[in-house]
């Protein structure tokens, strides 16, 4: 404790205090004195309000868990069992109809819908990466991916390949022949592209008979780049999207194409959600700097990161805007950057970065609250060389949160970072995460108690399911995990999402958002199903890397969401009756076959192992997993919850035994060392597991599983990732 800042009651980590306060408040004009003290205030007055948030959590959960055990498993009496939930406050009454009322929201978010991406800001170059994907190559898209598929002679190969990228000039083109097609031809067969000479200008194309053409809706013509008589580019905007042909007769690509084209660029990445939650490993001041620092980088527009490649070092920085000149012959200037969204721990973690005067740990989310705004508030004064909101707001996703209460406490917070820091009122905006059964449930009273500051809610059914599973852990064994995918329960809760999202007027100001593609590797499995996601209402939905996000952006081109949208408001409302359909097995509950069993289990605990292993042993909080296929899965602490849960679940109502659960994690941790074989930095798990942390940790997950609020993953991740450091140290 005595290398520790004493400020104002509060025991602040000295990494921390030397980064806010010769860091950030220099760049906002705030006195250290002045933000210390303002933010022990915060904390003396929210940390209480926090711990009875969780405390109320404990209660419903301890009050569930009674109920369940006093009924049969398998059989749930559905009158019987809402009506208790609505006895104990857990559903709580519907208000009458509203809109919500947000101001400053930039179009980002209010109006265009398109992919979004999610990054762990702990990782410098992917949080750059991210960033700079809101323009992306299709043509490197499809030539990278299986959506071209490789056969004799269209391999990939170790160099460019003429026959594979003529495949890809063929998709391409009938991907604009759908999306702004031609008076007179197709894509495939213009030889010239042209800008009129009138204006406004207008785009001509020369096709190979020597005829001409345009574009059979001349508005989607959006301007060009270059000289009208030395064209570079096309830019084409359909449904609120960007597409750009680029020209180029110089370029190996343009060389050998007929008009000349050597690439199509779309918009892609419109948003992206910077994340310092699911996806990093922040356990303690060290790592919370490192993850408030990227930000700050991202907010200035000065981060950069370097990196060999091939041989030769390679650096990475944010993009400028691109300019083109518009129809009217007017310059156009288009951002060159995704939107940027921060999301912040929840309420349940604690972080040593700062004690109280007591020796707690001061809740991270007030923490995180703070300090992002803070970093925030430099975009929005203009104290770095790129701008990221251009209507003044900052926009914080606040995941995990259960019920109204807790999305008021996060209205609250957010109020008071504002009084801190000097901001308007209502310029911290929140991304509500619908992840959580309390907050399913009652999601039209969170929108209200945000109806200000809400510009995002969306559908996460991973944490969502874990939930689920934890919530009813004693109302019986839940049914096999692949199963819960299309019970009763999820499909209402993806529809009631929209419903609602479009009944309280949300979809004109802000997203409504779906969830992640976990399979980064299977992207012609993506293009086919992610189709639905636009289909469903949604105006953005999760994607796993720039190159999907490119690929998920001709979704938003094929289908009109806000058409979409006007449709879907006269449907009828998902049934919370629906909801409420808990996924567990008929009574009397019949285990699987052994051998079903065995197959669940192995696939559960590999699963598990292979994303812990990492999370704990080098502190990756999100990366490419191998599951028991070695199909490359991408693994967050919500999968995992979903996974340590489901064995949790069986192992409780007996349908396996704590014997089976060990031998089977014996068994796969070998199989995880295989696969990490080639990974320098991990360390087999196999050869000691009494004594490997990480092994120990995934266990914990399993058999303190009904023991965890609400069955996250994060105490048990948190205090194995200390005690591996602290071993190191």
């Amino acid at each position: 404790m005595s290398d520790r800042i004493q400020a104002f009651g509060l025991q602040v980590a000295p990494e921390l205090y030397d980064f806010v306060n010769g860091e950030v408040l220099p760049k906002i004009e705030l006195e250290a004195e002045e933000f210390w003290s303002g933010f022990a205030q915060i904390v003396q007055t929210m940390a209480p309000r926090n711990r009875e948030l969780l405390a109320k959590r404990d209660e419903l959960q301890g009050q569930l868990d009674e109920w369940h055990r006093d009924h049969e498993p398998g059989k749930v009496d559905a009158g019987a069992y809402k009506s208790y939930l609505q006895e104990i406050g857990y559903l709580q009454p519907e208000g009458e109809d509203f809109q919500v009322e947000v101001e400053n929201v930039d179009p980002e978010i209010a109006s265009i819908s398109g992919p979004q991406l999610v990054v762990p800001v702990s990782n410098a170059r992917f949080c750059i990466n991210a960033a700079n994907a809101r323009w992306q190559s299709l043509y490197d898209a499809l030539y990278g991916t299986d959506v071209i598929p490789e056969g004799e002679g269209t391999e990939k190969g170790t160099s460019y390949n003429p026959a594979r990228g003529k495949l890809v000039e063929q998709y391409a083109e009938r991907f604009l022949d759908a999306t702004a097609p031609l008076t007179g031809g197709s894509y495939s067969d213009v030889t010239e592209y042209r800008i009129t000479e009138a204006s406004p200008h207008a785009l001509e194309v020369v096709f190979r008979d020597g005829s001409t053409g345009g574009l059979e809706d001349a508005s989607l013509f959006a301007g060009y780049a270059g000289r009208r008589n030395g064209l570079e580019g096309v830019l084409l905007r359909h449904n609120g999207l960007h597409v750009e042909i680029q020209i180029d007769r110089q370029h190996p690509v343009g060389a050998e194409h007929r008009a000349g084209v050597k690439d199509v660029v779309l918009e892609s990445a419109v948003t992206t959600i910077q994340d310092c939650e699911d996806s990093v490993a922040a356990v303690d001041a060290e790592d919370k700097v490192g993850v408030y620092r990227n930000w700050l980088g991202l907010m200035m527009g000065d981060l950069q990161e370097s990196f060999l490649k091939g041989g030769r070092e390679i650096t990475r920085s944010l993009e400028a805007d691109r300019h083109y000149t518009a129809a009217d012959g007017a310059d156009l200037v288009l951002p060159g950057r995704s939107l940027m969204l921060v999301r912040n721990v929840g309420h349940l973690m604690t972080n040593p970065a700062v004690l109280t005067e007591s020796g707690d740990e001061v809740p991270e989310g007030i923490l995180d609250a703070v300090i992002t705004s803070a970093i925030g508030k430099c975009d929005l004064d203009g104290a770095g060389a790129l701008s990221n909101s251009r209507s003044g707001s900052i926009y914080i996703v606040k995941p995990k949160m259960h019920g109204p209460e807790e999305a008021a406490f996060t209205v609250d917070l957010f109020a008071a970072a504002e009084k801190l820091l000097g901001l308007p009122e209502n310029a911290v905006k929140v991304g509500i995460m619908d992840e959580e059964r309390r907050t399913t449930l009652n999601l039209k009273e969170c929108i209200r108690a945000a109806k200000n500051r809400v510009i995002f809610i969306n559908t996460g059914f991973l944490d969502r399911t874990g939930d689920e599973i934890h919530t009813s852990m004693e109302a019986g064994p839940m049914i096999p995990k692949g199963e819960i995918k299309n019970a009763t329960w999820l499909n209402a809760y993806e529809d009631w999402n929209v419903d609602l999202g479009i009944r309280t007027g949300l979809y004109k100001t802000g997203q409504i958002g779906k969830g992640m593609w976990a399979m980064p590797d299977e992207m012609a499995a993506m293009v086919e199903a992610k189709t639905g996601h636009p289909q469903s209402g949604a105006n953005c939905a999760w994607v796993p890397s720039p190159t999907a996000a490119a690929l998920h952006a001709m979704h938003y081109h094929q289908i009109d969401v806000e058409a979409r949208q006007a449709e879907l408001a006269s449907r009828e409302q998902a049934s919370v009756d629906d909801l409420l359909k808990i996924p567990v097995a008929p009574a009397p509950p019949e285990p699987p076959s052994p051998q079903e069993l065995q197959r669940e289990l192995d696939n559960n605990a590999q699963g598990i192992l292979g994303y812990v292993v990492r999370w704990v042993d080098q502190g990756i909080g999100c990366s490419k997993v191998p599951d028991i296929n070695d199909v490359g899965l991408m693994e967050d602490r919500a999968t995992l919850r979903i996974s340590s849960q489901h064995i949790a679940n069986w192992l409780r109502h007996g349908f396996t035994s704590r014997e089976q659960v060990q031998e089977t994690f014996e068994r796969m941790a070998k199989v995880v060392d295989e696969q990490n074989a080639g990974d320098k930095n991990y360390r087999p798990m196999a050869p000691d597991t009494a004594n490997n942390i990480a092994f120990q940790a995934s266990l914990d997950l399993v058999f303190q599983g009904t023991a965890l609020p609400n069955g996250y993953t994060e105490p048990v991740l948190h205090a194995r990732r200390l005690e591996l450091k602290a071993s190191q140290s």
